[in-house]
């Protein structure tokens, strides 16, 4: 079988050109590995041109998965090539400040292998049991998240909901989303644009402990905010 893809090339004077081959399903998984050891290498190209070629590569051949098409090729390059995420030096700094805010309070901060910067923050310092009103305790933190965010266009924040199973689905489920949106509705409080912030809720789909314990109840509630940078082609 082969594989219809869109090679993506640069160089200063064009930015991004794509060209389409094809290649046996094999070849298709080494051109792509190719890619990113190519990409890597580019010491020409921004943080952000080189999440780009690297997210239109993937994206190719996430097409390909879809359908064995230069169509499905060329639409999985196009929406790779927006960008991924990048891990910026302003990133680095907003993960080494929440580090600071969070110290002691039981909140884990950690870069994700896709670049976000994930806040893992616990029931006992964020909401009580049934209820999705934000403690106090969890404002300082989120006062600092908020800050320098409206100078940043590129910047996405997420926030996920969860619960712990005691409860129905539908229960936990609205509590879960209505948990996020207490935390955005905060952080559009200290200026942070509603339209750059999604909310999910998860119920109790996602422990991340034993439900069968208290311990493990109290770490499953729990809300994840995650900051994203778009890396933006040039």
């Amino acid at each position: 079988m082969t594989t219809v893809l869109q090679r993506v090339a640069y160089n200063n004077a064009e930015g991004f050109i794509m060209t389409t081959f094809t290649l046996p399903a094999r070849a298709a998984v080494s051109a792509l590995s190719a890619l990113v050891l190519w990409v890597s290498g580019c010491a020409d190209m921004s943080d952000a041109q080189r999440s780009a070629a690297l997210g239109a590569g993937v994206g190719a051949l996430a097409g390909v998965a879809i359908g064995d098409s230069g169509k499905s090729a060329a639409l999985g390059a196009g929406v790779g090539a927006l960008g991924g995420y990048i891990w910026s030096t302003q990133m680095a700094k907003k993960k080494a400040a929440m580090e600071q805010a969070t110290a002691g309070t039981g909140v884990a901060v950690t870069q994700t292998a896709d670049n976000q910067l994930k806040l893992n923050i616990p029931s006992d310092i964020s909401f009580d049991t049934g209820r999705a009103n934000i403690k106090p305790n969890l404002h300082p933190i989120l006062d600092q998240f908020a800050q320098g965010l409206s100078g940043q266009p590129t910047i996405e924040v997420r926030i996920v909901g969860h619960t712990d199973s005691t409860g129905s689905d539908a229960i936990n489920n609205p509590l879960s989303v209505n948990r996020a949106a207490s935390a955005r509705d905060y952080l559009v409080s200290r200026g942070v644009n509603s339209q750059r912030i999604q909310i999910d809720g998860r119920g109790s789909y996602e422990p991340m402990a034993d439900n069968n314990t208290e311990s493990g109840r109290a770490r499953n509630r729990r809300i994840e905010i995650f900051l994203a940078e778009r890396a933006v082609a040039r």
